[in-house]
């Protein structure tokens, strides 16, 4: 055995043995906090028995009115956090939603009993508290405590040391846990429901109209990707979770509705990364009598106005590079980006045999065998290669080829491209947006040609829907339509780098068993 082959045998040793020592340690706290437990039920004192807990205030009403309750008696409830009692008085602190809320406690204020009480509790237990308000020396708004009562007994020990290397993924297994030690977690995701609030009272104020339609489809449509599969057993029937709200939202348009949006979840069977997970939160918004032109105005101020409305401004610094989204975005189309950024200027190139030629030149990955691209196919991937990664401020990519844009209108005066456009942040997608095809009969034959794409080996290729032909015929308004990934926008809104840190509960693998 090599000297190296000990030395990991030693230290392997010598980590197992603090894993044991630790173990042990852990059950003993397990132990000794059940123990006080069972005490607490033996006195007739358990805290799972309380019901109901009332509050007169939270710690932010407090802070902000403390000239108002200065002196006067105030309840409230939280998590104990930190506990310094020695002797006949110490401090401690709880935190409720808003934030902490300092404790005083003194022997002649709550008797010896009940201060031997309040020792014995623990850091994660839930207290309900009355108290006076104070200001201490330093300046600390504070309760002086008059009464107190546990409410439920935390059993488990908070890890101190949450975000440790040991096991990285333990604070998204364990949200809750996260969401108790890191401030900055809570406000993140105080921060989506503002973004989310706001987003809706925008278009609320454009007089849309919010509507929800079904997750449970038999046919995936709307978007190109793989679905998930369940099956209904009443009706004997494969169905899938929905991958995109669109088709049932147009036919709301067709319906007269006008101007509908959706916030909902979707739902792909694709790779989990930083910017992808299989359940996901999107919002996608259709108006009538409107065109991609008119989607981009509304894509950029609505973003925009969410901005402003949760972080008090429309520049943004994230992961240290400063984006400004204030109105208007910088459009450009997609052949003229490939002609920036790639150097090739596919306004000269005639046919699907020269792009693949400069496909070979440059090479690009392709999703499909070469001999099967198209002029288009090829022109996105060049984007895809050369082009997105550029787009660091808030800019809008006109103008996709029509082999790539089953659902959208032939751009005016140019058969070849649609009126679809991406928005891009900080080299990132986060909304797609089209003037709306509503010719029944060419839809159809864009469905066919999808069908075809399914055949060559593409199984993100959108399926065939009779019934969204159907309300086609029936007659749909010119219209415009956009959808954007609300997950992606809270990234950027609040500076963080992964999906994870944005949806409280990302999809998992389960933990390992301690037995393996």
């Amino acid at each position: 055995m090599s000297n190296e082959e000990k030395q990991l045998t030693k230290d392997e040793i010598k980590r197992r043995k603090l894993e044991a020592k630790a173990e042990a340690e852990m059950n003993d706290l397990l132990r000794e906090r059940r123990q006080k437990l069972e005490a607490l039920q033996a006195q007739g004192k358990d805290p799972f028995d309380v019901y109901k807990v009332e509050r007169s205030h939270t710690s932010e009403q407090i802070r902000d009115d403390y000239d108002n309750l200065e002196g006067k008696e105030v309840s409230v409830a939280g998590r104990l956090m930190s506990k310094r009692v020695h002797g006949k008085a110490g401090f401690s602190d709880i935190y409720d939603r808003y934030g902490k809320i300092q404790l005083y406690i003194k022997i002649d204020d709550v008797g010896e009993e009940k201060l031997k009480e309040y020792k014995t509790f623990d850091i994660g237990d839930l207290l309900s508290v009355k108290g006076k308000v104070f200001k201490t020396k330093t300046g600390e708004i504070t309760l002086h405590i008059t009464d107190f009562e546990l409410v439920a007994k935390s059993l488990k020990p908070l890890p101190e040391k949450f975000h440790g290397l040991k096991d990285p993924d333990l604070k998204y297994r364990q949200r809750y846990v996260d969401l108790i030690i890191n401030q900055d977690v809570r406000e993140t995701f105080m921060k989506r429901t503002a973004i989310i609030k706001a987003i809706r009272e925008f278009l609320d104020n454009k007089n849309y109209i919010e509507v929800e339609t079904p997750i449970l489809a038999t046919i995936a449509s709307g978007a190109s990707a793989r679905p998930f599969t369940t099956h209904h057993n009443a009706l004997s029937l494969d169905m899938y979770l929905r991958i995109a709200t669109e088709l049932y939202l147009k036919r709301l348009i067709v319906g007269g509705f006008e101007r509908v949006y959706e916030i909902g979840k979707d739902f792909r069977n694709e790779g989990i990364d930083v910017r992808h997970n299989p359940e996901f939160t999107m919002i996608e918004l259709y108006e009538a009598y409107a065109d991609y032109n008119d989607m981009m105005e509304i894509t950029e101020n609505m973003v925009a106005y969410a901005c402003k409305k949760v972080n008090g401004t429309t520049k943004i610094t994230y992961e240290g590079t400063e984006i400004d989204l204030t109105p208007p975005w910088r459009r450009i189309t997609m052949v003229d980006a490939v002609k920036e950024y790639a150097g090739v200027d596919f306004s000269n190139v005639k046919t699907d045999e020269e792009a693949r030629t400069i496909a070979k030149e440059k090479h690009v990955e392709l999703k499909k065998e070469l001999k099967d691209c198209t002029k288009g196919d090829i022109l996105n991937a060049l984007f895809e290669e050369y082009g997105e990664k550029n787009m660091i401020q808030p800019t809008f990519i006109c103008d996709y080829p029509v082999e790539i844009s089953p659902l959208t209108k032939k751009k005016r005066g140019n058969p070849e491209f649609t009126e679809r456009f991406e928005g891009f942040i900080y080299g990132r997608e986060i909304c797609n947006a089209y003037s709306e095809l509503n010719d029944p009969i060419v839809q159809k034959e864009r469905f066919l040609q999808q069908l075809k794409e399914r055949e060559l080996g593409d199984d993100e290729a959108y399926m065939m829907d009779d019934d969204f032909i159907n309300s086609l015929e029936i007659g749909m308004p010119p219209t415009g339509g956009m959808g954007m990934g609300i997950d992606r926008l809270v990234m950027f809104l609040t500076d963080s780098s992964s999906i994870r840190d944005v949806i409280l509960f990302p999809t998992m693998k389960p933990a390992p068993s301690k037995e393996q």
